[in-house]
């Protein structure tokens, strides 16, 4: 027999914004609700409350077809496993050409030309890549071909969705050094969402630290990351392997030691928000001074 049921709230008291050309990451375990959140506005579900606007639109009032139409072609999603997005049964070429010519119009001669842009836009040589099949690029070539698909489209926002924690550590750094790139000489904006704060702070123009549904602590990457407030951003630094932006070791075991704990604590909803320092806020939380 199945008990009661339970209502959970995915998230719970969020107010983000993002900058047209800047970038956010939102950084939390699986369950904090970061892919809900990305998912939200990616228009895949109504909330239940709250108002998500795009340009100054709210986005539950797009009724018109058109309306709805642009919006899709001007927020795209990249997924964490670049293969599984692309059909194997057809090249490179076919993926890149079909979002030019049901979005774009595009035939001959131009549409050859923007398909080999938009390989040049995200690194890849067209000769070496559109006649090829996804299962014979790598984990790093695909995730690419997907970056290069939304500006197909023709995507102003790129929700990004755990892009690199399939890749190789290797190549994991040269597909956040491609985002940066796209973010600054194209001016296209990043919802970068991540289990891994290290890589946050190579994208992020800013970084919100998210658990059990609601930004516990937020700001400026180089501020949150040198100077956290919250448990639960001190307990994700002392997961980071990377000395450059971990906590001192004693601190980091002290908090891991105590992880049933401070997730309790980031569960507990509160209006209560403080500045720690121009550009750096904590949510309920305040560390001692």
């Amino acid at each position: 027999m199945l008990g009661p049921a339970h209502e959970v709230v995915a998230l719970n008291n969020i107010s983000l914004t993002i900058g047209a050309g800047k970038a956010l990451a939102v950084v939390g375990e699986s369950g904090s609700g970061k892919s809900t959140l990305g998912r939200a506005v990616a228009r895949l579900f109504t909330l239940s409350s709250g108002t998500i606007f795009f340009k100054g639109k709210d986005i539950a009032r797009l009724h018109r077809r058109d309306e709805r139409h642009d919006y899709q072609r001007s927020v795209q999603m990249v997924f964490q496993d670049p293969f599984s997005a692309l059909n194997p049964a057809h090249t490179i070429q076919h993926h890149l050409e079909r979002p030019l010519v049901l979005h774009r119009k595009l035939r001959g001669a131009a549409l050859d030309a923007a398909v080999r842009e938009v390989c040049t836009d995200v690194e890849l040589d067209p000769e070496a890549t559109l006649s090829k099949y996804p299962h014979e690029l790598s984990g790093g070539q695909r995730q690419r071909v997907n970056l290069a698909r939304a500006l197909a489209v023709g995507a102003e926002l790129i929700i990004a969705d755990e892009p690199t924690s399939m890749l190789d550590v290797s190549i994991r750094r040269s597909v956040l050094d491609l985002m940066r790139r796209m973010k600054e000489t194209l001016a296209i904006t990043f919802l970068y969402i991540t289990h891994d704060i290290a890589t946050a702070q190579f994208i992020a123009d800013e970084i919100a630290i998210m658990y059990a549904g609601q930004v516990v602590e937020w700001g400026l990457p180089k501020l949150v990351i040198a100077n956290p407030q919250h448990p639960y951003t001190k307990l994700l630094l002392s997961a980071v392997p990377d000395p450059a932006v971990r906590l001192d070791e004693k601190d980091g075991r002290s908090f891991s030691s105590d992880a049933q704990a401070v997730r309790a604590l980031a569960k507990k909803s509160t209006e209560d928000i403080r500045e720690v320092q121009p550009g750096h806020y904590v949510r309920g939380y305040m560390a001692a001074s």
